[in-house]
Order: structure tokens, then C-alpha cells, then sequence
């Protein structure tokens, strides 16, 4: 008798680790850009006029800062996983911890960071060693540091992003709960700021728009490379709902390749002809970029035509999505390795070899004198704010037509105060004011008191955080579903961090510290005369204007609001604080960033004391009239508070019925009867022995 063959169990997968992946992705990153580099190296530097520095510096420059990239990616990718992709333990929301898989993500993104601080701090001396033709052995020794950071604005921009690294991976390492994750990935993306301030995009004609397309480049290119790296890590490790972070992933990623194409192309376009992208070594890097971005848009394609689905109808069917997302991170990591070979790769010579001081100094010529009707005849659209604006007013409209395909309503009203908001963010920063902005206090001061004290009044007028939570359902977190965006809007209007820079206090200082401390220290001098300077400004004034007025008027929730009388008092309180900034300037004699302004060389030879006390002016009065509003919407929540308690006592009234107005008749009736309230017995009776104390 033959015993049939037991069939054969099914083989389970079993978790992998990803390190070995990292590596690969690291080295083929570092070794693309250390061979192109070395290849081109002599050219580069007989073109820049400096000897060369060794070896070292030769292979280690270009081979570490693409691992740096890689770790930046990786780190970004992680903290982007932890909070957007995997789902926390099934918890209250501001309660819940991260899972297994969560924590695992949030420790990779922790050490990704603390390894891309100390690539950092490598890259101080090879970037001193490579600028000066020194051989790396001399750049290591403790003088030599002061005079790269102190003279190279590549090597400052590096110790800048190994002090972000250092401190966002050392929190990381002892956050365990979900709602500081995206805390977390938000100081993650910060990393790699710095290095986006300087490079060639920062320098020469049009370099405003340089810089800002750089900025949006570098961001998504690290959200889109370590996104994608996370979820290698999350299908290895047989991390749960994979689909639907794939799904999620894959919205990041159109995104991500939309604004890196648009982004890319601008910041080509400012700098080399485009007869010149295949006659020069420059213009083939570019080229080469190019092409491997093509290659990964195939993959993309793949990704959604033949992996996704097939996730999407068994979760567990993930070995070919992985394939397909490892050799394209492998395409990404040569890409970077390419990119990376700019830095050191001289670009074609300026399309105007004559710029002027003005155009060197901030980007391009202004030709004529700032009035209130000319400014809204200029026009140079700003590729930071501009497109900041239309963002915002995208994903509001995309709220209210979510809503209204619901059957819910959106007031009107709120849609108006927002998307004026935007609008008037769009055309300030776009026009004549953001032009001149750069170029005098007075224009400058002008966009400080719009970015902070009047675009904030309409958005958070226009309630965009209720929008969001009303337009996306709740998921049921506690049954183990994936929190999406109505959870992060909800978690981000109630979690500590916020209930804490919302207090009254610590919200109304921020907004009035703000100004003393950039314009009475050196700090004004140091950030005015570099166009990240303008950046990080603008950016500062207009955060701490929306985070002051939603707490002082906005409709959206916070943790712990005051009353509107508070509100109204610590309103009042700010006012003298702003009244005087604004005093003190137009007293002030000293000329503040005198020898920027004056290195300009503006043809209408302005009179810079008497535009600085025309801008302290404009601080002292242009709160008037967002303040009028203020003052109107709290004045009509007060109403509205006082009539909703007046509502609540008639009903309460007319449910359990007044006892203290039966009280007061009884004690006029006694009263009219002789008894006086003096009396002992009257109290006795009338409110009992307890509380004859209490008159």
C-alpha cells in the first residue's frame, strides 16, 4: 500500500533586515559621485584656479556627502513612515504609542539622523580641504576649523545641519508616543535647509529663484527617495496594512516628482543656456539627472499599473512591489551620486557677465523708487510665498468640494476670508513690496507687518483645520485602523505641544519677542544681507502670526481657549509693546544693515535714515486695521458667549424653574410684610443655617 505524499506546507515569509540595503544604497550613491567626480576633477579645478588637494579630499568629498544625502533621505523617510504611514498601537489618539514596527521606523530615523550629524561634522574640513587646495591631514587640526566656518559658507552650512541632526536624533531616540512624530519629521526635513542656502543656486543673477526652487527641490527629493526606502523597511519587516501605506506613499510621490521636474527645470534654466547642456560638463550632469529621473518615472509606472494593484487585492503579495522599489532606489541612489557632482562641478560661464552690485546682492535690478501705486506695477513671482499661497488655496477648495459632494455646508464666508488670505500673500510677496523688500527697511517692513498681522487674520479666519477635520471621516484608531488626516488635524488642535504655545503667555510673547529681538541685536544685519536670510524671516513672521491670532480669534479649536474678555485684555496688553517698537525707530539715528543697504548701489540714491523712520511708521500704524477686525470678531464672541449663557439659563429655568428669582420675590415679600433683612430668623428661612454667612 502506498501512502500518499503529504502535500507540502506553504513557506512562511519571515522578516528581514534592511541594513544591507541602506549600505548598497549608500555605497552606490557615494561610489557614482566619487567616480564622476575624480574623472572630472582636473577640469574642475584648473577652471576654479585651485591646486589640488589629495586624494582624500577627491574621493572622500563627493563619496561622503552622497551618503550624507542617503542618511538625510532615510532619516526624513522614516520619521514620515512613523507618523503618516504606520498605524500606532490601537489607543486614544493623543494617547497612543507607536507599535512594534512604528518604533522601529522612528529608531532608524533617530540613528539615520545622529550618522548624518557626524558626516556633517566630516565634511567641515573636506570642504575647506577642497575650497583651498589644502590636503586633508592640515584641514583637521582645531584652527583650521575656525577659519571654514568662519570663511567657507559651505563648511557653516554644514555644522549647521550636524547641530539640527544631532538635536532631532537625540529626541527621536526617547519619543515614543505617535503625536511627536510629526514633530519629529518636520525637524528631519529642517536638516537639510541649511545646505540649501548655498551652492551655486545662492549666488549670481536670479538667485532668489534659484535658492527657492533648490529649497523645493531638496525637500522632496529626501521625502520622495526615503518615503520609499521606508516602506522597503516595512514590507521586510511584514509591518501590517502595507497597502495602505503604499497607497499614501504613492500621492507623496506624484507630488514629489511634480514639483522636482518643475523645480529642476527653473533652477536649470537661471543658470546654463540649453545649447549648453550637452557641450559642457555641467549641462551633461544635468542631462544625466534627467534621464534617471525618465527611468524612475517608469518605474512609477509600473508601480501603479501592476504592484499596487495587486497589494490592493492581497496585502500580503508584496515581493514584487519590493523588487520593484529596491532597483529604483537604486536608481535614486546613482541619481543622487550625480547630483551631488555639481557642487564641484564649475557651471558655464553667466549669461551677463556685467551684473550689477543690486543683482549680485539680491537677485536682480530694481530701477525706480517704490510709491504706493507703482508696487502694484512690479511683479516677479516669488517661487517661495507664491507658491505657498497657491498650495494652501488648493487644498482649502479641495476641502470645501470634498464637503459639499457630502451634502454638508461650508460658510461662504470662511472660503472668502481664506482664499483673500492667500491672495494677498500671492500678490505682497509677488509684487512691488516683495521686490523691494530686500532692498529697503521700509518695503521690508511693510511685508513684516503683512506676513504677520494681516495674511494670519484671514486664514485663520477662514477655520482651516475645522475644513480638514469636517471634510475626511474619522478612522477607528482604536480598532487598529491607520490614522489619516482627520486623526493629524485633530491630534495637532489638541495634543500638549500645542495647548502649550497657545497659552495666552507664552503666544503673546512669542509675538512681541519676535520684533525686538531681530531688529535690537546684530541679528538683523547678519540674515538681511543673504537671501535665505529674507527666507527664514518670512517664514518666522508669518508662523507666529497664524500662531497668535488662532488662539486670540481663530475658530479652530486649540486645547485650552480663554474667554473673549481674556483675550480682548491680552490684546490690549500687546498693543503699547508694538506701539513703542514702532517709536523707536523712527527715534532711532543708527541705520540698521547701514553698509548692505549702501552696497547696493539703488539709482534713486535713497536717504536710508529717513526710510528707516518712514518704516518704523509703518510698524507703529499699520496694526490699526488688522486690529479693527480683531477687535470686532472678539467683540462678537463675547455677544454670542453672553447669549449662549443667557439660552442656557432660560432653558435651565424653564426645566428645573428659578430658584433664585423665586428667592429674591420671597425675600420682597418679607420685606413688604415688615421683616428686615437684618433679622436672624429672616436668613434662617429663607436660605437655611448654612449659609447666614454669606450675606
Amino acid at each position: 500500500m502506498t501512502i500518499p505524499a503529504k502535500p507540502e506546507a506553504p513557506r512562511r515569509s519571515r522578516p528581514r533586515l534592511s541594513w544591507p540595503l541602506y549600505l548598497l544604497f549608500s555605497l552606490v550613491a557615494g561610489g557614482v559621485g566619487m567616480a564622476i567626480s575624480w574623472g572630472f576633477l582636473s577640469e574642475s579645478l584648473a577652471a576654479l584656479g585651485i591646486p589640488d588637494p589629495g586624494r582624500l579630499t577627491t574621493a572622500g568629498l563627493p563619496f561622503f556627502r552622497a551618503v550624507g544625502w542617503i542618511l538625510a533621505s532615510l532619516g526624513v523617510g522614516s520619521f514620515l513612515a512613523s507618523a503618516f504611514l504606520i498605524a500606532p498601537r490601537p489607543e486614544p489618539i493623543l494617547h497612543a504609542r507607536l507599535s512594534v514596527d512604528g518604533h522601529i521606523a522612528a529608531r532608524t530615523g533617530s540613528l539615520s539622523l545622529l550618522c548624518f550629524g557626524l558626516v556633517a561634522l566630516l565634511m567641515i574640513p573636506l570642504t575647506l580641504s577642497d575650497v583651498s587646495g589644502t590636503p586633508f591631514a592640515q584641514t583637521l587640526r582645531p584652527e583650521a576649523w575656525g577659519v571654514a566656518i568662519n570663511q567657507v559658507s559651505t563648511a557653516l552650512a554644514w555644522l549647521w545641519v550636524a547641530i539640527i541632526s544631532g538635536v532631532v536624533g537625540a529626541l527621536g531616540l526617547f519619543s515614543h508616543k505617535w503625536t511627536s512624530q510629526p514633530w519629529l519629521l518636520v525637524g528631519a526635513i529642517l536638516t537639510v535647509i541649511p545646505l540649501g542656502m548655498e551652492g551655486h543656486s545662492a549666488a549670481g543673477g536670479d538667485h532668489d529663484y534659484g535658492t527657492n526652487s533648490y529649497l523645493w527641490h531638496l525637500i522632496f527629493l529626501v521625502l520622495w527617495v526615503g518615503g520609499l526606502m521606508a516602506l522597503i523597511a516595512h514590507g521586510r519587516r511584514l509591518g501590517p496594512n502595507l497597502d495602505v501605506a503604499v497607497r499614501r506613499y504613492s500621492t507623496i510621490a506624484l507630488v514629489s516628482v511634480l514639483f522636482m521636474a518643475v523645480s529642476g527645470v527653473i533652477n536649470a534654466a537661471i543658470r546654463i543656456e540649453f545649447s549648453e547642456w550637452f557641450t559642457t560638463t555641467y549641462g551633461r550632469i544635468i542631462v544625466a539627472k534627467t534621464l534617471g529621473v525618465v527611468v524612475l518615472a517608469f518605474f512609477g509606472f509600473l508601480h501603479r499599473q501592476l504592484t499596487i494593484p495587486q497589494l490592493r487585492r492581497d496585502a500580503t503579495r508584496s515581493a514584487a512591489f519590493l523588487r520593484v522599489a529596491v532597483a529604483e532606489v537604486v536608481v535614486m541612489a546613482a541619481i543622487t551620486g550625480i547630483a551631488i557632482t555639481m557642487g564641484r562641478t564649475p557651471p558655464p560661464p553667466p549669461r551677463d557677465p556685467n551684473l550689477s552690485p543690486m543683482a549680485i546682492a539680491i537677485g536682480f535690478d530694481l530701477h525706480e523708487s517704490p510709491t504706493f501705486w507703482n508696487v502694484w506695477t512690479m511683479w516677479r513671482f516669488d517661487l517661495m510665498f507664491g507658491t505657498i499661497a497657491i498650495m494652501l488655496a488648493a487644498v482649502y477648495l479641495w476641502g470645501v468640494i470634498r464637503l459639499r459632494r457630502q451634502g454638508k455646508d461650508w460658510p461662504w464666508w470662511r472660503t472668502a476670508w481664506f482664499l483673500l488670505g492667500c491672495l494677498i500673500l500671492a500678490v505682497m510677496m509677488s509684487s512691488g513690496m516683495g521686490m523691494n523688500m530686500m532692498a529697503l527697511f521700509s518695503m521690508h517692513m511693510v511685508v513684516h507687518m503683512g506676513l504677520s498681522m494681516v495674511v494670519p487674520v484671514f486664514l485663520v479666519l477662514g477655520a482651516p483645520l475645522t475644513l480638514l477635520m469636517e471634510a475626511v471621516p474619522p478612522a477607528d484608531v482604536e480598532a487598529g485602523e491607520a490614522p489619516g488626516l482627520h486623526e493629524w488635524v485633530w491630534a495637532l488642535c489638541h495634543n500638549r505641544v500645542t495647548g502649550l504655545i497657545t497659552t495666552p503667555g507664552f503666544n503673546t510673547v512669542q509675538f512681541i519677542v519676535i520684533f525686538y529681538l531681530l531688529y535690537l541685536t546684530p541679528l538683523y544685519d547678519v540674515l538681511v544681507s543673504e537671501h535665505g536670510g529674507h527666507v527664514g524671516m518670512n517664514v518666522i513672521f508669518l508662523l507666529s502670526g497664524c500662531l497668535y491670532f488662532w488662539d486670540m480669534i481663530g475658530p479652530d479649536p486649540v486645547p485650552r481657549r480663554g474667554t473673549p474678555v481674556a483675550r480682548i485684555g491680552w490684546l490690549i496688553f500687546s498693543m503699547p509693546f508694538h506701539l513703542y517698537f514702532g517709536v523707536y525707530l523712527m527715534q532711532l539715528t543708527q541705520i540698521l544693515a547701514g553698509d548692505f543697504y549702501s552696497s547696493l548701489g539703488l539709482p534713486w540714491e535713497p536717504d536710508l535714515l529717513a526710510d528707516q523712520r518712514a518704516g518704523g511708521g509703518i510698524a507703529w500704524a499699520s496694526g490699526a486695521f488688522p486690529l479693527v477686525i480683531v477687535f470686532s470678531v472678539l467683540f462678537r464672541q463675547w455677544r454670542r458667549e453672553d447669549e449662549k449663557k443667557a439660552r442656557d439659563y432660560d432653558h435651565r429655568a424653564e426645566e428645573e424653574g428659578d430658584v433664585d428669582m423665586d428667592s429674591y420675590n420671597a425675600m420682597l415679600a418679607r420685606m413688604n410684610a415688615g421683616e428686615q433683612p437684618g433679622d436672624q430668623a429672616y436668613y434662617t428661612e429663607e436660605f437655611g443655617e448654612g449659609r447666614r454667612g454669606k450675606r
